[in-house]
């Protein structure tokens, strides 16, 4: 299926928000290698929870305090046994590997993603 084209009033009816990272733990049920993630999305939007493939570039470590970008108006999912009420956004590799979308410097939960 190709993409279609959308106006600007059809993007912002996505809540893109920037969030920091507070937990991170193994989604065991997974078929791939994924990581649960509880995510502060500031005031108005507060905590979720997402499950991400995201395992060949970052680990529980790297991943705490960490700030990423969320599609945060998404109907929830069940991913495995987990409720993702979110999505963290990345880059997809060719091979399937994911970079995750993240500020250059610290900026305050909840900022609205343009």
């Amino acid at each position: 299926m190709g993409k279609i084209e959308i106006t600007y009033e059809d993007f912002k009816k996505a809540q893109i928000k920037l969030g920091t990272i507070l937990e991170v733990k193994n989604n065991e049920k997974a078929k791939k290698p994924s990581l649960v993630l509880k995510i502060d999305f500031g005031e108005g939007v507060g905590i979720k929870q997402s499950s991400a493939q995201i395992t060949h570039y970052y680990n529980k470590e790297s991943l705490i305090g960490k700030q990423v970008v969320g599609a945060c108006n998404f109907l929830t999912k069940n991913i495995a046994g987990v409720i993702a009420e979110a999505l963290v956004l990345g880059a997809i590799e060719k091979d399937g590997k994911v970079v995750l979308l993240h500020p250059s410097q610290k900026a305050e939960n909840g900022l609205e993603i343009a």
